[in-house]
């Protein structure tokens, strides 16, 4: 999953960031409301978390920029007033979900696992393919029943493929939904993750490569 997180209070925006990270997503940051929508011009991210009480470009014209251009991005809300004129406010900017700081981050990671469903048809809750499980809310893949020792990054591959069922996924989309902005899309960081996850994973192999193309279940 890819995820904006728009917050000018840098701390918590990183904070917000790590935890989302440890959760296997790919998660950019933005400190402004004007950045917000640059990067949102880039990258069709599957979640913005976006606080509403932003410099350069107020939160409420992000989310209605965000809705007007017609993209499955789904925004989650934020603000610092919890109140229900607050919450019906901002869900009739076009928001999908609205949370009043403070929160949980357990809750902000259900919240945006939620939302993010709701631009795609829904996945079962356990992805299954043969002997292999893997559980992406309890963070747990198994193999012939034994568990399997993923990074982050090898969950989230794996777990994407699995997504896609038997389609061919290149490694230029895996980089723009496992990885960040970070990512250099011209090191081999893809292959070097696909080989250890297929180390992991076993005999025999689940992961195909398709020549000129990408990879598949």
């Amino acid at each position: 999953m890819r995820v904006l997180v728009v917050e000018d209070q840098p701390d918590l925006a990183n904070s917000v960031a790590r935890v989302l990270r440890r959760e296997g997503m790919a998660v950019d940051v933005a400190y402004d409301g004007g950045s917000a929508l640059d990067r949102a011009t880039v990258v069709e991210y599957d979640v913005v978390v976006l606080d509403r009480d932003l410099p350069v470009v107020h939160g409420d014209d992000v989310c209605r920029a965000l809705i007007n251009r017609g993209t499955l991005t789904r925004v989650l809300m934020l603000t610092a007033s919890g109140t229900l004129a607050e919450r019906v406010e901002g869900l009739s900017l076009g928001a999908d979900d609205y949370l009043p700081k403070p929160f949980a981050y357990a809750e902000l990671v259900a919240r945006i696992r939620a939302v993010s469903r709701r631009s795609r048809p829904a996945a079962p809750p356990v992805l299954v393919h043969g002997d292999l499980r893997l559980d992406p809310a309890q963070r747990t893949a198994t193999r012939a029943g034994g568990r399997l020792s993923l990074s982050p990054k090898e969950f989230a591959v794996l777990e994407y493929l699995l997504s896609c069922g038997s389609r061919v996924v290149s490694a230029e989309e895996l980089l723009d939904r496992v990885w960040d902005e970070a990512a250099d899309p011209f090191t081999t960081t893809v292959k070097a993750t696909m080989n250890r996850l297929r180390a992991k994973l076993g005999d025999p192999p689940v992961i195909e490569t398709v020549p000129r193309a990408g990879y598949r279940i």
